[in-house]
């Protein structure tokens, strides 16, 4: 089968009859790859501004990383919104909403006077604006594609890769020349770029194409107003069921068998017209709850909320690990950036695997997200240079491998598929926010109790390890569900036609009747 579009208005979505997998996803890809860039890749960069705002502010570290921290719990918490606001008026226009929101929070936040509105332009206007940007984004690219979507997905999403080489060292040369407040203006209205992102998301809607048989316009009129007239002599031809009907009294034997026969066709004629006509399209939900009853989907949600312990927390005491083994300022910079580099390998790598045909993606996932609990064991135990460097990308190749892919695998049928996508990633990233809020402070805590940067990490992997026990649950959880499934629907389908088959045999039972009595 082709695809096939079918054209209407701009603002409308165009209808395939399967999923193009390419076409203008190329373009939505493209899209998706400048918009992790400057939601992400920002919020990743944005320590380059730590020192200037502690000083500009007079603040602690702990008051300053509280912007970043409130701003991913917005993104996060906010989710569930972005899925009504996409379901309602379209992955488009939300975008580009995000885009006006984000340039605004940034371009405000230039001109702040206290830590405290920092909180509120980065931290909540901008923070709604990433999620409304990025959300919409990775759901559309994923009704794109269906064979390529972990690989397209993988690839695109490196973009937050290659903004932390890009956007760190550039804001860095530019805070020399004109500043940090000049320099953060200056990002803000780079992020307003999400609005021409956002304007190539075009929007989609599959269908399957009917096979509807070929009808003379005037035959369902027609044949049912001659069959209602005994005292025709014309015989008609029924088209769609192949059966001559005559209802001439000539060609009739007696007058009590002219009756069963013409009202047996016009049963016929009648159920054919209600199986040809149109069924009305069901309202679509701006948020599908119906997800929360599946147990696959729970279990998954569950991994993400103890994974996203372990997602944020090395990137921000990586730095402060090496600088306490007597690494030099320098040399730390560079593990950070050997670790960037090796999730862009990583991200590649897990959509290059994950698009091989046939297999369980879920249950690579599962591979990757042990691997990596064994990076964040193994940071502790690093004590010079090159073994922090090792442990680093090792740690950022599997954290791509998983951070690339834990959104997209909604779609896959083991968790809830692609109908469900939408509302399903809206309560997943909603459950990931409590994590997210909660885990730079928790791991800030213990290292604040034991005086050793060691025990983040034990944090980290331990919330993997909880993650990887419930990512194992999701397959057996689905399985059971789909064959309590099947039971039922094995049963439900017959009755109708069981129903119909004993109407038509009452009714030839009746005209052997009057057959035998005239």
């Amino acid at each position: 089968m082709t695809v096939k579009a079918v054209k209407m208005p701009c603002t409308a979505p165009n209808v395939y009859t399967k999923v193009p997998d390419g076409g203008w996803g190329w373009t939505v890809a493209f899209a998706f790859f400048f918009v992790e860039a400057l939601t992400y890749g920002i919020i990743k960069s944005f320590g380059v501004f730590f020192n200037d705002l502690m000083e500009s502010f007079d603040e602690t570290n702990s008051r300053i990383s509280w912007i970043i921290s409130i701003c991913v719990f917005v993104q996060t918490f906010t989710a569930p919104l972005s899925t009504v606001l996409s379901n309602r008026f379209g992955h488009r226009l939300v975008v580009m909403a995000g885009g006006v929101l984000i340039s605004t929070g940034m371009v405000i936040a230039s001109f702040a006077r206290t830590v405290v509105d920092m909180y509120v332009t980065i931290g909540v206007i901008s923070g709604l604006g990433y999620c409304l940007s990025f959300l919409p984004t990775v759901t559309i690219l994923s009704q794109y594609f269906d064979k390529r979507r972990s690989l397209v997905t993988a690839v695109a999403s490196t973009g937050e890769c290659f903004a932390v080489f890009s956007f760190a060292p550039a804001i860095t040369a530019l805070k020399e020349q004109i500043g940090w407040r000049y320099s953060l203006l200056s990002v803000g209205v780079l992020q307003l770029s999400i609005v021409v992102c956002g304007a190539l998301l075009r929007p989609i809607v599959i269908k399957e194409q009917e096979e509807v048989k070929a009808q003379p316009p005037e035959e369902p009129t027609e044949t049912k107003y001659m069959l209602e007239n005994e005292q025709t002599r014309t015989s008609i031809e029924s088209i769609d069921s192949g059966v001559e009907i005559t209802t001439s009294p000539s060609n009739v034997p007696g007058n009590t068998k002219a009756e069963p026969k013409s009202e047996e066709p016009k049963e016929n004629v009648q159920v054919l017209v209600e199986n040809n006509s149109t069924p009305p399209e069901p309202k679509t939900k701006l948020l599908d709850f119906s997800v929360m009853r599946d147990y696959s989907f729970i279990c998954y949600a569950f991994f993400g909320l103890f994974a996203t312990l372990g997602f944020f927390a090395p990137s921000l005491y990586i730095i402060p690990l090496s600088l306490s083994l007597g690494i030099g300022k320098d040399h730390s910079a560079y593990i950070l950036s050997a670790m960037a580099i090796a999730e862009v390998f990583g991200r590649i790598s897990a959509g290059w695997v994950l698009n091989k045909k046939p297999i369980r993606k879920i249950y690579i996932e599962l591979i990757c997200v042990v691997l990596l609990s064994v990076a964040l064991f193994a940071f502790p135990f690093a004590s010079e240079f090159w073994g922090l460097m090792t442990c680093s990308i090792f740690f950022g190749f599997m954290l791509g491998t998983v951070a690339g892919t834990h959104i997209p695998l909604l779609a896959e049928d083991d968790v809830v598929g692609i109908a469900k996508m939408s509302s399903a990633a809206g309560v997943y990233v909603f459950i990931q926010s409590l994590a997210g809020l909660a885990g730079p402070p928790l791991a800030g805590v213990l290292v604040d109790t034991t005086q050793n940067y060691s025990s983040a990490f034990y944090s980290c992997a331990a919330g993997m390890v909880l993650g990887a026990v419930f990512l194992s649950l999701v397959r057996p959880c689905k399985a059971g569900l789909c064959r309590r499934q099947d039971s039922v629907a094995e049963v439900a389908p017959d009755l109708p036609e069981d129903f119909i088959e004993m109407d038509i045999g009452k009714a030839e039972n009746s005209g052997k009747g009057c057959d035998s009595a005239a």
